[in-house]
């Protein structure tokens, strides 16, 4: 779509306001709004001026101007303003160079793209995330020198079985047995079914929908796999999508990995493959149907996965899913089918094109543009480098002798290790200048200062019921 075909569709659909939406260094979408009038193919070109230093990561207030320029091929409806809205999304430039930012995640994500293409191994990387996410009823919590709680609430919750609901009519999902029951057991088929269509009629390819594992409204909706870019645009309406859908049902959405405790938490599963002029390259002869590409793309990633989980388990949260002796895959290995390694090889169909790895560490608090491009990067160097990813582990890594399993790396234990990993181990990002030493260092910072540091002065919950009467 070019910036005349954008006015077009902006006279069509009798535009009143255009929103403007972009990311910020952490994740989370960020917009403001114009009239209509201010749509010109001129807006395309010169973009429109804004305060950087007002977000997070970004610029000094010093030298904080910064400017918008909408990418007529993102120009969608929003389906949910009242006043006919046509949003663009945009990428971040220097306002006297016109350059690309970068600290901006969407400009990372491109660069990460033309990177491969320079490399000659192929020219497309496939992405085809599955996010998970809880659905609420209610959620309260605050922090003050003087208290600390959360409170969450689900009609489905198992724990309100002995509620007064006037009347309680049951059918709540157990504890890790939410995985496909019918409703009504399934209470939020019809919830989900209007998230899908929703993203249908913005022109998101939906595969499926369903209820998974744990109690409290866990759900799941996958999308067709796109480009490395595309999904990250496409991650961000996924994101929008649910939030405002659940809205709507006066319900809300988080994707925090681990809202509740006892249950399973919410990954992130990204399945991933790369093709040259059409042809798919990660189909071969060897281990389930793979090609040696393939096998050094997970040698790749498994090598550098602790300094990945900076970027795909970027919270604390995140590292109250990923515990050991747990189904969550923190075991850097890989197999064909078994779901409890880091690394899985699907095995559904046998068509080269369907030949892909499914990388099962990654939660959806990641800021997609910055994780699938850190992945990418990881894969390539695995391509470039030959790098072995070892034997396959196909035997269940529960069953496995202490013995057998201290030979079987772990992924980062904490948001604090994995930065210190992506600290010591970052050479493979800067390839192709995809990642900058500066994000790198602002990433680091940013995460260390903001969310590691605090949370240590913080007691918890927890440690009153275990320490107040020491």
């Amino acid at each position: 779509m070019t910036p005349a075909d954008v006015l077009k569709l902006a006279d069509e659909k009798n535009v009143r306001m255009v929103d403007l939406r972009f990311l910020d260094f952490v994740g989370i979408w960020q917009h403001f709004t114009v009239p209509r009038c201010e749509l010109t193919e001129d807006l395309f070109e010169d973009g429109l001026g804004f305060d950087g230093s007002s977000i997070r990561g970004w610029q000094p207030i010093h030298a904080s101007d910064m400017i918008v320029l909408p990418d007529p091929s993102t120009a969608v409806m929003d389906p949910f303003m009242e006043v006919p809205t046509l949003v663009l999304i945009c990428d971040i430039a220097d306002p006297m160079t016109k350059e690309g930012y970068s600290r901006d995640p969407r400009f990372i994500a491109k660069k990460a793209e033309k990177y491969l293409q320079s490399t000659g191994i192929g020219d497309t990387i496939y992405i085809g995330p599955e996010p998970e996410f809880f659905i609420f009823d209610d959620i309260r919590f605050s922090q003050g020198s003087d208290h600390s709680f959360y409170f969450v609430d689900s009609v489905e919750g198992i724990w309100n079985t002995g509620r007064d609901e006037g009347p309680n009519l049951g059918y709540k999902p157990r504890h890790k047995e939410g995985y496909f029951p019918v409703p009504p057991t399934d209470s939020q088929h019809d919830l989900r079914t209007e998230m899908c269509l929703v993203m249908e009629d913005l022109g998101i390819v939906v595969e499926c929908q369903h209820h998974e594992v744990a109690t409290a409204g866990q759900a799941e909706i996958d999308m067709r796999f796109e480009s490395l870019l595309k999904m990250g645009d496409q991650l961000m309406w996924f994101k929008y999508i649910v939030k405002n859908v659940a809205r709507r049902w006066n319900k809300t959405v988080t994707f925090m990995p681990k809202p509740l405790a006892g249950d399973n938490g919410t990954g992130m599963h990204t399945h991933q493959s790369i093709w040259k002029d059409g042809k798919p390259l990660f189909a071969g002869d060897g281990y389930g149907g793979m090609s040696e590409m393939a096998m050094h793309y997970i040698g790749g990633i498994l090598k550098h996965a602790k300094a990945l989980n900076a970027f795909t388990n970027p919270t604390t949260n995140s590292y109250k899913r990923l515990v050991p002796g747990f189904e969550a895959p923190i075991n850097l290995a890989y197999s064909s089918r078994n779901r409890s390694a880091s690394i899985r090889l699907p095995m559904y169909s046998t068509s080269p094109k369907a030949k892909r790895i499914e990388v099962r560490f990654p939660d959806p608090s990641c800021n997609g543009y910055l994780a699938f491009a850190a992945m990418l990067m990881a894969g390539l160097d695995g391509i470039q480098n030959k790098i072995d990813p070892g034997d396959p582990l196909d035997k269940d890594i529960y069953g496995l002798s202490p013995e057998e399993l201290a030979k079987v790396p772990h992924a980062a234990g904490s948001l604090e290790e994995a930065l210190d990993a992506l600290k010591d181990d970052h050479d493979f990002l800067l390839k192709g200048d995809v990642f900058t030493q500066d994000v790198i260092d602002t990433w680091i910072k940013y995460k260390m200062e903001n969310e590691v540091k605090p949370l240590r002065l913080q007691p918890s919950p927890g440690e009153f019921e275990l320490y107040f009467d020491i």
